[in-house]
């Protein structure tokens, strides 16, 4: 079957097309500069392939999550393990559902390593199971670089390997690889080379433009083209294309991404001098800025699956096949904070992976006849609280409920760390040491709890001060808390 994607309009005004099944089996290779309109024509291009064709976005920056609304992409969260994230991908093909893997939020070493096991996710699945499917990458140069960078090397090989797959070897497993970039300079040589079908935009330095006109077959005095082509205009060429060089201009879109060109707007009133003073250097809760801070939403990879099953309309299992506990809802919390006070007397607990304390704590469960424990979820929103003490009787209900819900806009393995931290200054306790930091973190390193601090510091959670002693206070601005100074290099956990 011939499906043809419209992409927009040739220079001539005849409309510009892509032959679908072409594409899954060429690939796609989409560059230019910032603001020349990758994003824009990545976004036509799932629009009109969405009803034909499985699709897998790899989104860095969480601009393609819209689709879910328009077109019932499921957006995962780059939460969980490599291993999770693995069987979710490998869910995803299972079932066919198109998904935007959201990748915001993470750093650089991270956002590589999720999308390795992502990808390596898709890729290694039973031939049963080898449907075709778009695999879209954005700013795939974070993904394949050319050289080291502000991540490890673990990471660069990882995900250089996962992207290697999916462009060398991922078509005889249905992937088709269409990967955008800003430079082609800063993208690996053999993941570029991989693709038969390029859409080339607006940009600027001499060794892109040279190695664009080379990859069209153009003669090098041809490559000022591609300096003077306008925001959503491309040179395209390939056998899903076309077998010449043809300048084409995108079409609209639906959806919208999140991120968008600035906009010039006036200035606003300039209040007299004095009241600017005011503005600028008086201290108080009510004079903060707004900060944008890191809430990537935490989500349970066991919640991700069950909502990819949803999506082809699996039967829910009956709660009546349950069997209940017997015990009174303030018997079974008691119970079960019980077994987290248990489960935290050990040293090795807080450096253990979230996976192997949820088994245990299935297994003391068991012991203690709760038939249905808190499933894997719900354990994540218990073990920072865990990890912070437990919960405090120095505050109100409210008051804690104030300081959980401003944990819970921190990423999942910080929030013990700010309960913590709380816990100390409602109850008035000198300020935990760098090693407790580390301790809740789940680290040995101090320097990560520095870090740490630091992180939540720019972020506006809290604010660090020492006095003339050189002990630490640290202040709750949201919660009006601070602790007693204390010495952050003590050595009790």
């Amino acid at each position: 079957m011939t499906v043809q994607i419209d992409l927009g309009t040739q220079k001539t005004g005849l409309p510009a097309e892509m032959d679908l099944e072409e594409l899954l089996a060429t690939r796609l290779l989409v560059q230019g500069n910032s603001g020349s309109g990758k994003s824009h024509l990545l976004r036509r291009l799932l629009e009109q392939s969405a009803p034909w064709v499985q699709q897998a976005v790899i989104d860095p920056e969480g601009d393609f999550v819209s689709l879910a609304e328009e077109y019932g992409h499921v957006v995962v969260d780059a939460n969980g393990t490599e291993r999770d994230l693995q069987m979710i991908a490998a869910r995803v093909r299972q079932h066919r559902v198109s998904v935007v893997f959201n990748l915001e939020g993470l750093d650089a070493d991270k956002q590589m390593k999720a999308a390795g096991a992502f990808l390596n996710g898709l890729f290694e699945v039973a031939r049963e199971i080898w449907y075709p499917m778009l695999v879209i990458v954005d700013e795939a140069q974070l993904f394949a670089p050319t050289a080291s960078g502000e991540f490890t090397e673990e990471a660069r090989r990882a995900s250089l390997g996962a992207m290697t797959n999916l462009m060398c070897r991922g078509r005889k497993r249905g992937l088709a690889g269409i990967i955008a970039t800003q430079r082609l300079a800063k993208l690996a040589k053999n993941v570029a080379a991989e693709a038969s079908n390029f859409l080339m935009g607006r940009t600027f330095l001499d060794i892109d433009m040279a190695r664009a006109s080379d990859l069209l077959g153009m003669e090098r005095r041809q490559a000022e083209t591609f300096r003077n082509l306008d925001r959503g205009q491309f040179v395209a060429l390939g056998p899903a294309l076309s077998r010449r060089p043809l300048q084409v201009s995108i079409g609209p879109v639906k959806t919208r991404g999140m991120g968008s060109s600035p906009k010039l707007m006036p200035l606003p009133q300039q209040p007299a001098e004095e009241d600017v003073q005011e503005l600028l250097y008086a201290v108080g809760p009510g004079n903060m800025p707004p900060v944008e801070r890191a809430t990537p939403r935490p989500v349970d990879p066991t919640g991700v699956m069950n909502q990819l099953a949803a999506a082809k309309s699996e039967p829910a299992p009956r709660e009546d096949l349950f069997i209940e506990d017997g015990l009174s809802p303030d018997e079974r919390e008691a119970t079960i904070a019980g077994i987290l006070e248990e489960m935290m007397e050990d040293p090795e607990a807080a450096y253990q992976a979230v996976a192997i304390l949820y088994q245990d704590f299935q297994v003391r469960c068991r012991i203690k006849k709760i038939t249905r424990p808190p499933d894997l979820q719900a354990f994540r929103e218990l073990l920072p609280v865990a990890r912070a003490g437990g919960l405090t009787q120095e505050v109100g209900d409210e008051e804690w409920s104030q300081a959980t819900l401003m944990a819970s806009q921190l990423p999942d393995n910080m929030r013990g760390v700010y309960l913590l931290l709380a816990r100390a200054a409602a109850q008035k306790e000198a300020c935990p040491s760098n090693i407790a930091i580390a301790t809740a973190y789940g680290t040995r390193s101090t320097g990560r709890a520095r870090w740490l601090l630091g992180y939540m510091e720019e972020n506006g959670f809290l604010v660090c001060s020492s006095d003339l002693r050189g002990n630490r206070v640290i202040s709750l601005p949201d919660l009006g808390w601070q602790t007693a100074p204390g010495n952050p290099d003590t050595a009790d956990a």
